[in-house]
């Protein structure tokens, strides 16, 4: 069975789209491990299928590269709005997808080229409530020492439609994520496993960041991610409301505001790397 498919990253965080419109996806789980191993296959962090909706221009459906299903992903979202425009499924600049933490609103910046240069989008209210995160502690955790590994943190739990745990170090560069990162994700606090964001503060509208994000490991950038550190932030008094924060990450860097009732926007680049056709077993 051949499947074509389109590849494209958002400050690195590299997705395969699929265009559902014009063909079907029976096993997506398994087909995001096969193509994301990045050695024998085409290599992502995971696959993105764009699929017809009843309630929204399009519906995203994303894998990440163990084939578990993520609920969102800023990245891939955004990059899903430049695929509808440049390929003329939709012929506005205001576009809204479907996603399982509900409906997004994009606005899509349109260069001089006519097509999509960056997105914006309404990533809908952070929160800090412990049944949105999943956490298996009835407490908001803001800003709480946790024990991770014998290691003591201190630790603020997010949502974005996603669960997120933000803590803040001197130095992002010499982290060792490898080693790291899966006690975090796999922490028994966090019941359906976490994205964890380690923040260096460089100013009140500047951050760095590194992320390890369940079932794909580390990526060059997360859009929720960013969106998190950026509510969490807030919360803790480091940065301000309404202010435009500049993230930097791996793969580049996402702008992100956070308004008065913890509605975070997020503004950052798409681009399209090739297209091709796999073959399937």
């Amino acid at each position: 069975m051949s499947i074509r498919f389109t590849k494209m990253h958002g400050c690195g965080n590299d997705y395969i789209y699929i265009n559902c419109f014009n063909q079907n996806i029976n096993d997506p789980e398994k087909l995001a491990i096969e193509m994301s191993e990045r050695h024998f296959s085409v290599g992502s962090d995971g696959l993105v299928l764009i699929m017809p909706s009843n309630v929204a221009d399009a519906r995203m459906r994303m894998f990440n590269a163990d084939g578990s299903e993520g609920n969102m992903c800023g990245n891939a979202i955004r990059c899903i709005g430049k695929y509808l425009y440049d390929n003329q499924i939709v012929s506005k600049d205001v576009v809204k997808v479907e996603t399982l933490s509900g409906i997004k609103t994009l606005h899509l910046c349109i260069g001089d080229d006519g097509k999509v240069s960056s997105v914006t989008v309404n990533m809908g209210q952070a929160s800090f409530k412990p049944e949105d995160i999943g956490l298996a502690d009835d407490t908001e955790y803001i800003n709480k020492k946790t024990i991770v590994k014998n290691k003591e943190y201190e630790i603020t739990a997010v949502s974005m439609g996603n669960p997120h745990c933000v803590t803040y170090v001197d130095n992002v560069k010499i982290l060792n994520l490898l080693k790291d990162g899966p006690f975090f994700e796999n922490n028994p606090l966090f019941k359906n496993r976490v994205n964890t964001e380690f923040v260096k503060v460089i100013s009140k509208n500047h951050l760095e960041m590194r992320v390890w994000e369940r079932g794909s490991g580390e990526t060059y950038a997360c859009g929720t991610g960013a969106c998190a550190i950026c509510a969490a932030s807030v919360k803790n008094g480091i940065c301000d409301f309404n202010t435009e924060i500049n993230v930097d990450l791996l793969g580049g860097t996402l702008k992100i505001k956070v308004l008065d009732d913890y509605t975070v926007m997020m503004t950052g680049p798409a681009k399209i790397v090739y297209e091709g056709v796999y073959y399937e077993d």
